[in-house]
Protein backbone atom coordinates (compact mmCIF):
# COMPACT_ATOMS: atom_id res chain seq x y z
CA UNK A 1 0.00 0.00 0.00
CA UNK A 2 2.75 2.44 0.89
CA UNK A 3 5.61 3.69 -1.26
CA UNK A 4 8.92 3.03 0.50
CA UNK A 5 10.00 6.52 -0.58
CA UNK A 6 7.11 8.16 1.27
CA UNK A 7 8.49 10.86 3.58
CA UNK A 8 7.41 10.57 7.20
CA UNK A 9 8.29 12.39 10.40
CA UNK A 10 9.74 10.28 13.21
CA UNK A 11 11.05 11.77 16.47
CA UNK A 12 12.36 15.02 15.04
CA UNK A 13 13.52 13.77 11.63
CA UNK A 14 12.04 13.58 8.14
CA UNK A 15 12.83 10.11 6.77
CA UNK A 16 11.89 7.81 3.93
CA UNK A 17 9.41 5.24 5.14
CA UNK A 18 11.91 2.43 4.56
CA UNK A 19 14.37 4.18 6.93
CA UNK A 20 11.84 4.90 9.70
CA UNK A 21 12.50 1.98 12.02
CA UNK A 22 10.53 1.23 15.18
CA UNK A 23 11.67 -1.36 17.72
CA UNK A 24 9.67 -4.62 17.85
CA UNK A 25 9.75 -4.23 21.64
CA UNK A 26 7.83 -0.95 21.49
CA UNK A 27 5.40 -0.72 24.40
CA UNK A 28 2.69 0.75 22.18
CA UNK A 29 2.92 -2.25 19.86
CA UNK A 30 2.55 -4.76 22.70
CA UNK A 31 -0.16 -3.03 24.73
CA UNK A 32 -1.84 -0.52 22.40
CA UNK A 33 -0.48 2.37 24.51
CA UNK A 34 -0.59 4.99 21.81
CA UNK A 35 -2.96 7.67 20.55
CA UNK A 36 -3.57 8.83 17.02
CA UNK A 37 -5.56 11.09 14.74
CA UNK A 38 -6.93 10.80 11.22
CA UNK A 39 -6.91 14.10 9.35
CA UNK A 40 -7.72 14.91 5.72
CA UNK A 41 -6.36 17.53 3.35
CA UNK A 42 -8.29 18.60 0.26
CA UNK A 43 -7.66 20.66 -2.83
CA UNK A 44 -10.01 23.63 -2.62
CA UNK A 45 -10.06 27.08 -4.15
CA UNK A 46 -6.87 28.82 -3.10
CA UNK A 47 -4.75 25.67 -2.78
CA UNK A 48 -4.50 22.64 -0.53
CA UNK A 49 -6.12 22.92 2.88
CA UNK A 50 -6.09 20.64 5.93
CA UNK A 51 -9.61 20.11 7.27
CA UNK A 52 -10.08 21.21 10.88
CA UNK A 53 -6.43 20.67 11.68
CA UNK A 54 -6.42 22.50 14.99
CA UNK A 55 -9.38 20.54 16.35
CA UNK A 56 -7.63 17.28 15.48
CA UNK A 57 -4.36 18.32 17.09
CA UNK A 58 -6.21 19.52 20.19
CA UNK A 59 -7.80 16.07 20.48
CA UNK A 60 -4.42 14.39 19.95
CA UNK A 61 -3.04 16.27 22.96
CA UNK A 62 -6.19 15.49 24.99
CA UNK A 63 -5.87 11.78 24.23
CA UNK A 64 -2.14 11.80 24.98
CA UNK A 65 -2.72 13.44 28.35
CA UNK A 66 -5.30 10.84 29.30
CA UNK A 67 -2.82 8.05 28.57
CA UNK A 68 0.15 9.82 30.20
CA UNK A 69 2.04 10.46 26.96
CA UNK A 70 4.19 13.60 27.02
CA UNK A 71 4.43 15.12 23.54
CA UNK A 72 7.64 17.15 23.18
CA UNK A 73 6.49 19.02 20.06
CA UNK A 74 4.12 21.95 20.47
CA UNK A 75 0.74 22.03 18.75
CA UNK A 76 2.04 24.66 16.34
CA UNK A 77 5.09 22.51 15.51
CA UNK A 78 2.87 19.53 14.73
CA UNK A 79 0.67 21.73 12.54
CA UNK A 80 3.75 22.74 10.57
CA UNK A 81 4.99 19.14 10.32
CA UNK A 82 1.65 18.13 8.77
CA UNK A 83 1.95 20.91 6.20
CA UNK A 84 5.57 20.05 5.44
CA UNK A 85 4.78 16.37 4.87
CA UNK A 86 2.11 17.24 2.31
CA UNK A 87 4.61 19.44 0.50
CA UNK A 88 7.46 16.89 0.67
CA UNK A 89 5.20 14.15 -0.69
CA UNK A 90 3.69 16.39 -3.41
CA UNK A 91 0.13 15.71 -2.30
CA UNK A 92 -3.02 17.62 -3.24
CA UNK A 93 -5.35 15.22 -1.43
CA UNK A 94 -4.06 13.49 1.67
CA UNK A 95 -4.82 11.50 4.77
CA UNK A 96 -2.59 12.50 7.68
CA UNK A 97 -1.87 10.08 10.53
CA UNK A 98 -0.11 11.40 13.67
CA UNK A 99 0.71 8.56 16.08
CA UNK A 100 2.09 9.11 19.58
CA UNK A 101 3.19 6.07 21.57
CA UNK A 102 5.35 4.71 24.39
CA UNK A 103 8.75 3.42 23.23
CA UNK A 104 10.72 0.24 23.99
CA UNK A 105 12.38 1.40 27.23
CA UNK A 106 10.42 -1.18 29.20
CA UNK A 107 7.49 -3.56 29.04
CA UNK A 108 4.89 -3.96 31.74
CA UNK A 109 2.35 -1.71 33.42
CA UNK A 110 4.65 0.61 35.39
CA UNK A 111 4.02 4.27 34.60
CA UNK A 112 7.00 6.53 33.86
CA UNK A 113 9.35 3.87 32.53
CA UNK A 114 8.89 4.71 28.85
CA UNK A 115 9.61 7.72 26.68
CA UNK A 116 7.10 9.18 24.24
CA UNK A 117 7.74 8.84 20.51
CA UNK A 118 5.88 10.46 17.63
CA UNK A 119 5.35 9.39 14.04
CA UNK A 120 3.45 11.47 11.47
CA UNK A 121 2.68 10.30 7.96
CA UNK A 122 0.75 11.90 5.08
CA UNK A 123 -0.33 9.85 2.08
CA UNK A 124 -3.09 9.49 -0.48
CA UNK A 125 -6.00 7.39 0.81
CA UNK A 126 -9.38 7.33 -0.93
CA UNK A 127 -12.70 7.42 0.90
CA UNK A 128 -12.74 4.51 3.36
CA UNK A 129 -16.30 3.30 2.77
CA UNK A 130 -18.21 2.81 -0.48
CA UNK A 131 -20.94 5.23 -1.57
CA UNK A 132 -23.64 3.26 0.27
CA UNK A 133 -23.26 0.54 2.89
CA UNK A 134 -25.13 -2.42 4.36
CA UNK A 135 -24.75 -2.64 8.12
CA UNK A 136 -25.42 -5.16 10.87
CA UNK A 137 -25.69 -4.51 14.58
CA UNK A 138 -22.61 -6.10 16.09
CA UNK A 139 -22.68 -8.75 18.80
CA UNK A 140 -19.68 -6.90 20.26
CA UNK A 141 -20.51 -4.02 22.62
CA UNK A 142 -18.74 -0.69 22.13
CA UNK A 143 -16.05 -0.02 24.75
CA UNK A 144 -17.59 1.54 27.83
CA UNK A 145 -16.96 4.87 29.50
CA UNK A 146 -16.86 2.82 32.70
CA UNK A 147 -13.80 0.88 31.54
CA UNK A 148 -11.74 3.51 29.69
CA UNK A 149 -11.68 7.13 28.54
CA UNK A 150 -13.92 6.43 25.57
CA UNK A 151 -13.68 9.91 24.04
CA UNK A 152 -9.88 9.62 23.71
CA UNK A 153 -8.56 8.21 20.44
CA UNK A 154 -6.42 5.48 22.00
CA UNK A 155 -4.87 2.88 19.69
CA UNK A 156 -5.83 -0.09 21.87
CA UNK A 157 -9.51 0.83 21.66
CA UNK A 158 -9.59 -0.18 18.02
CA UNK A 159 -9.30 -3.91 18.66
CA UNK A 160 -12.99 -3.53 19.55
CA UNK A 161 -13.65 -1.96 16.13
CA UNK A 162 -11.49 -4.53 14.34
CA UNK A 163 -13.35 -7.50 15.83
CA UNK A 164 -16.75 -5.94 15.10
CA UNK A 165 -15.72 -5.27 11.50
CA UNK A 166 -14.38 -8.79 11.01
CA UNK A 167 -17.70 -10.18 12.27
CA UNK A 168 -19.68 -7.93 9.88
CA UNK A 169 -17.50 -8.82 6.88
CA UNK A 170 -17.89 -12.53 7.68
CA UNK A 171 -21.64 -12.12 7.18
CA UNK A 172 -21.15 -10.07 3.97
CA UNK A 173 -21.99 -6.70 5.52
CA UNK A 174 -19.92 -3.59 4.83
CA UNK A 175 -19.81 -2.26 8.38
CA UNK A 176 -20.91 -3.01 11.94
CA UNK A 177 -23.01 -0.77 14.16
CA UNK A 178 -22.08 -1.16 17.82
CA UNK A 179 -24.40 -0.72 20.78
CA UNK A 180 -23.29 0.64 24.15
CA UNK A 181 -23.53 -1.29 27.42
CA UNK A 182 -27.10 0.00 27.92
CA UNK A 183 -28.19 -1.38 24.55
CA UNK A 184 -28.40 2.01 22.85
CA UNK A 185 -26.83 2.72 19.46
CA UNK A 186 -23.26 3.97 19.88
CA UNK A 187 -21.31 4.22 16.61
CA UNK A 188 -19.81 2.34 13.69
CA UNK A 189 -16.39 0.75 13.79
CA UNK A 190 -14.66 3.99 12.80
CA UNK A 191 -17.53 6.43 12.28
CA UNK A 192 -20.36 8.23 14.03
CA UNK A 193 -23.95 7.61 12.97
CA UNK A 194 -26.96 9.85 12.28
CA UNK A 195 -30.63 9.08 11.63
CA UNK A 196 -33.11 11.22 9.66
CA UNK A 197 -36.87 11.65 9.98
CA UNK A 198 -38.31 14.51 7.90
CA UNK A 199 -36.22 17.57 8.85
CA UNK A 200 -35.12 16.05 12.14
CA UNK A 201 -31.62 14.65 12.61
CA UNK A 202 -30.80 12.42 15.58
CA UNK A 203 -27.38 11.17 16.72
CA UNK A 204 -26.10 9.41 19.86
CA UNK A 205 -25.15 11.76 22.66
CA UNK A 206 -21.64 12.45 23.87
CA UNK A 207 -20.28 10.52 26.82
CA UNK A 208 -20.35 7.00 25.41
CA UNK A 209 -18.94 7.69 21.96
CA UNK A 210 -15.95 9.28 20.28
CA UNK A 211 -17.59 12.56 19.32
CA UNK A 212 -16.00 12.97 15.91
CA UNK A 213 -14.89 16.20 14.33
CA UNK A 214 -16.74 15.39 11.10
CA UNK A 215 -19.78 14.68 13.29
CA UNK A 216 -19.54 18.19 14.73
CA UNK A 217 -19.18 19.63 11.24
CA UNK A 218 -22.30 17.79 10.08
CA UNK A 219 -24.32 19.11 13.03
CA UNK A 220 -23.29 22.64 12.06
CA UNK A 221 -24.20 22.07 8.41
CA UNK A 222 -27.55 20.52 9.36
CA UNK A 223 -28.40 23.49 11.56
CA UNK A 224 -27.66 25.77 8.61
CA UNK A 225 -30.13 23.71 6.54
CA UNK A 226 -32.83 24.20 9.21
CA UNK A 227 -32.70 20.66 10.54
CA UNK A 228 -33.82 20.06 14.11
CA UNK A 229 -30.73 18.27 15.50
CA UNK A 230 -30.94 16.29 18.72
CA UNK A 231 -28.32 14.24 20.57
CA UNK A 232 -29.86 11.45 22.65
CA UNK A 233 -30.01 7.73 23.29
CA UNK A 234 -31.34 5.79 20.31
CA UNK A 235 -32.44 2.17 20.73
CA UNK A 236 -32.59 -0.46 17.95
CA UNK A 237 -36.37 -0.79 18.16
CA UNK A 238 -36.64 2.88 17.07
CA UNK A 239 -34.69 2.47 13.84
CA UNK A 240 -37.73 1.44 11.77
CA UNK A 241 -39.20 4.90 12.43
CA UNK A 242 -36.41 6.71 10.58
CA UNK A 243 -36.30 7.46 6.85
CA UNK A 244 -32.55 7.53 6.45
CA UNK A 245 -29.22 6.97 8.16
CA UNK A 246 -25.58 7.71 7.47
CA UNK A 247 -22.07 7.48 8.89
CA UNK A 248 -19.68 10.40 9.35
CA UNK A 249 -15.93 10.26 9.87
CA UNK A 250 -12.64 11.60 8.60
CA UNK A 251 -11.88 8.49 6.55
CA UNK A 252 -15.45 7.72 5.49
CA UNK A 253 -16.61 11.36 5.14
CA UNK A 254 -20.44 11.09 4.65
CA UNK A 255 -21.68 7.58 3.79
CA UNK A 256 -25.41 6.71 3.48
CA UNK A 257 -26.63 3.46 5.03
CA UNK A 258 -28.88 1.27 2.83
CA UNK A 259 -29.96 -1.17 5.51
CA UNK A 260 -29.29 -2.27 9.07
CA UNK A 261 -29.82 -5.83 10.26
CA UNK A 262 -30.84 -6.03 13.91
CA UNK A 263 -29.69 -8.70 16.35
CA UNK A 264 -32.97 -10.58 15.76
CA UNK A 265 -32.17 -10.62 12.00
CA UNK A 266 -34.89 -8.07 11.18
CA UNK A 267 -33.73 -5.75 8.38
CA UNK A 268 -34.43 -2.01 8.38
CA UNK A 269 -34.30 -0.48 4.87
CA UNK A 270 -33.47 3.22 4.48
CA UNK A 271 -34.00 5.73 1.69
CA UNK A 272 -30.44 6.78 0.80
CA UNK A 273 -31.78 9.80 -1.11
CA UNK A 274 -32.94 11.28 2.19
CA UNK A 275 -29.32 12.18 2.96
CA UNK A 276 -28.73 13.97 -0.36
CA UNK A 277 -28.92 17.58 0.84
CA UNK A 278 -26.62 16.86 3.78
CA UNK A 279 -24.11 15.05 1.55
CA UNK A 280 -24.16 17.91 -0.92
CA UNK A 281 -23.61 20.46 1.85
CA UNK A 282 -20.55 18.54 3.02
CA UNK A 283 -19.15 18.14 -0.50
CA UNK A 284 -19.70 21.86 -1.09
CA UNK A 285 -17.53 22.51 1.97
CA UNK A 286 -14.61 20.28 0.91
CA UNK A 287 -14.78 20.13 -2.89
CA UNK A 288 -12.35 21.70 -5.35
CA UNK A 289 -14.72 24.60 -5.99
CA UNK A 290 -15.35 25.30 -2.32
CA UNK A 291 -14.32 28.51 -0.61
CA UNK A 292 -13.36 28.28 3.05
CA UNK A 293 -16.27 30.35 4.33
CA UNK A 294 -16.42 28.49 7.64
CA UNK A 295 -12.68 28.79 8.29
CA UNK A 296 -12.41 25.02 8.59
CA UNK A 297 -9.17 24.77 6.61
CA UNK A 298 -5.53 25.39 7.41
CA UNK A 299 -4.04 26.30 4.05
CA UNK A 300 -0.67 25.04 2.86
CA UNK A 301 1.15 27.97 1.33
Amino acid sequence: MFDKNLIVYLNGKYLKLEDASISPMTHGLHYGTGVFEGIRAYKIKGGVGIFRLQEHINRLFYSAKKLGLDISETKNEINNICKTLIQKNNLESAYIRPLVYFDDSALGMKIGMNETHILIAAFYWPKYLSNEVDVKISPFTRISEKSTVCDAKISGHYTNSFMATADAKKDNFDEPLLLDHDGAVAEGAVANVFFIRDKKLVTPQKGKILAGITRGSMIELANNLSYDVSEREIFPEELKDFQGAFFTGTASEITPIKKIMLLNNEEIIFDTKSTKDLQEAFVDSIGENSIDEKKWFTMIL
